[in-house]
């Protein structure tokens, strides 16, 4: 049989439609509770949730009343707002955190000494307790309202989304006896690879002790000396905050550390051409640079400002969402340098204007900071070393001078420093001389920016890109309803089981009754040898 014409062509456009279709895996759209944290944090989250839309799953995110960047969005997502009180009561909580920089850049104004490390982590651990204590008090205003829970019962949802930084997900999880997929680079007692893989630390370094994976003695030592430190803080103070309310909501039987560790799967926000190589575990799934994307035009305004900075070109410079600005004394040294160098300046900054800014250097309170790291004229980027703005400046193979500041910001520099991408200044004891030196540094000796284009090369050469790995696998747990099978049984283990000390004590005790019975055994047989001998004699 013939066809001819529009028939014809339409006989064989549906043909392959449907052979299309079928070969097609279908998704039906899930119904997934979202249960973020505040700051960079939720920028990655919503990325993921905006992905998650545009496949046709319905979202709904749980916050808090009064949430810095959390708010209603009725086009992306439904809203549970939970009531609260401010981070810390009678303070705001931009004032909190201005306070805690304050404090941790007035620890190393001085020196560098072992003991003003100590003070540093002193400060860390405090600031830390303090988010947990307010955690405890979101997870407490969840599970004592009772509408609520029953609202969460009926709304049939599929899985759970969540950052398992305050446990929240993990115990709603639970409680609901739904799936768990965490958007994770911490979990409430530190790093999430320190409860979900095995990290040896003799070339594991521990996140905040600044080390590489080549290690000395000495190095070795401190990297053991950290990471009890960090045991001791989560399982002492830590963790215990919320094995309270594990017991208290959940039953006696219960604890958080094996509600975090029996979530189905984790989406890590690593790529291993910027993390050192270490052992994983079936369930983890590494998407770090997912949020990376093309850059797009910029608006007439900045494009004006990069197009006239000529052949120099431009510094782009940003401390990340939750820094806006630093201490007045600091942030002048920074635009002293800055009005020296012949390139053009877009600063991030959101705080009093300093009165020494030079005239090639525009401030903003908000810059679009992956299009000016796409831009060919950009020249370098000067970033506090956020999760975030690293993992554009690799994929679009901008070298970086940092200026760490908090958390993980030393040790996520320093990765890149030992690549040879970066340049990394302790901004505390900065003088301008010292940033006008690393920024000459880089844009001018050309192996930062190729070191930088070879890992953009690395990270851009995957079959598939970090963002459709993490919609597969939120997509795959939704299908499948969990993925326990991926998850090691490792969790519900005692920790002497964990480490086989039950059985290293039952082989040493048969080893040393082998022993004890040997020594009798050849002490028997040396009197019986030595009574023969006296009989002959």
């Amino acid at each position: 049989m013939k066809c001819f014409g529009w028939k014809c062509q339409f006989q064989v456009a549906f043909s392959l439609g449907i052979i299309i279709t079928l070969s097609c895996p279908i998704t039906q759209g899930a119904n997934i509770l979202v249960v973020p944290i505040e700051g960079s944090h939720w920028i990655n989250m919503r990325i993921l949730i905006e992905e998650l839309r545009l496949r046709g799953h319905d979202i709904t995110v749980l916050f808090f009343s009064t949430s810095w960047y959390i708010k209603e969005s009725p086009d992306l997502y439904q809203s549970i707002v939970v009531e609260m009180q401010e981070f810390l009561g009678e303070n705001s909580n931009e004032e909190f955190i201005q306070r805690f920089v304050e404090n941790t850049l007035g620890v190393f104004q001085k020196d560098t000494t072992p003991w003003t490390f100590v003070k540093f982590q002193y400060e860390m651990a405090t600031f830390m307790h303090s988010c947990h204590t307010w955690g405890r008090e979101f997870n407490i205003a969840i599970f004592e309202n009772k509408t609520l829970l029953k609202q969460f019962e009926n709304a049939n949802f599929d899985l759970i989304l969540t950052d398992p930084f305050f446990t929240t997900g993990a115990m709603l999880g639970y409680y609901l006896k739904l799936p768990v997929v965490n958007n994770v680079r911490w979990q409430s007692g530190g790093e999430a690879h320190l409860l979900s893989a095995p990290s040896p630390l003799s070339y594991v370094p521990i996140t905040g002790s600044r080390l590489t994976d080549k290690m000395d003695f000495v190095q070795r030592t401190q990297n053991v000396l950290h990471s009890i430190f960090q045991l001791y803080i989560s399982e002492f103070f830590t963790y215990p905050m919320y094995n309270a309310l594990c017991h208290r909501y959940l039953g006696p039987d219960t604890d958080v550390k094996t509600l975090l560790q029996s979530a189905d799967v984790w989406l890590m926000r690593v790529d291993f051409v910027f993390e050192f190589p270490r052992p994983t575990m079936p369930n983890i799934v590494y998407i770090g640079g997912f949020q990376c994307k093309p850059s797009k035009p910029l608006a007439a305004e900045f494009e004006e400002f990069v197009q006239s900075s000529g052949e120099h070109g431009i510094i782009v410079m940003s401390l990340g969402t939750i820094i806006s600005s630093l201490p007045m004394q600091i942030t002048m040294k920074i635009a002293e340098a800055f009005a020296q160098v012949p390139q053009k300046v877009i600063w991030r900054h959101d705080g009093k204007i300093p009165p020494n800014v030079g005239n090639n250097t525009l401030l903003a309170k908000w810059i679009p900071q992956n299009d000016l790291l796409g831009h060919p004229k950009t020249r370098a980027f000067i970033t506090h070393g956020g999760t975030n703005g690293v993992y554009e400046a690799i994929y679009h193979g901008v070298p970086v001078v940092g200026i760490p500041l908090l958390f993980d910001q030393f040790d996520n520099l320093l990765r890149l420093k030992t690549r040879g991408a970066a340049k990394v200044i302790n901004v505390a004891a900065m003088q301008s001389s010292d940033l006008l030196q690393a920024l000459h540094e880089v844009i001018n000796n050309t192996s930062y920016r190729d070191n930088m284009q070879k890992l953009s090369a690395l990270h851009r050469d995957q079959p598939e890109s970090p963002m459709e790995r993490a919609i597969f696998w939120i997509e795959y747990v939704a299908r499948h309803k969990g993925a326990a099978h991926l998850r090691s049984e490792s969790y519900r283990l005692p920790w002497y089981v964990y480490y086989c000390v039950d059985v290293m004590i039952l082989l040493l005790s048969v080893l040393l009754m082998v022993t004890v019975l040997t020594v009798l055994l050849l002490k028997q047989l040396c009197n019986i040898t030595r009574n023969k001998k006296q009989k002959i004699q």
